[in-house]
């Protein structure tokens, strides 16, 4: 947001802060949830490339295509450790990984 724009809204009487201050998460909380959102963005962007339906995806993790859809949401059922196990069942390696969540997620 520009300054411009925070200064009217201060001014109007609103408070700006990010999403972890309005959650009032701690900063391990937000680096978990932007880990999440990286890898689940990360397992989107493969499955497009791959050109794979969810139900595919799904056959290949031997999972339903419900449960795909939520980790592509980044939902909270869902752990990083699925979201990994995931990513490595479609090729990536954990290289690309790494890469995927050196990635700052847009707020």
């Amino acid at each position: 947001m520009d300054s411009t724009r925070q200064r009217t809204l201060e001014a109007a009487g609103w408070t700006v802060g990010s999403v972890a201050d309005f959650l009032e998460l701690s900063e391990v909380e937000a680096t978990y949830v932007e880990m999440k959102l990286a890898l689940s963005s990360s397992l989107r962007d493969t499955r497009t490339r791959q050109r794979l339906t969810q139900a595919e995806l799904a056959t290949q993790l031997h999972s339903s295509q419900s449960r795909v859809a939520k980790m592509e949401a980044g939902d909270p059922s869902v752990s990083l450790d699925l979201l990994m196990r995931a990513l490595l069942q479609m090729g990536v390696t954990p290289r690309q990984i790494g890469a995927a969540l050196r990635v700052p997620v847009a707020r």
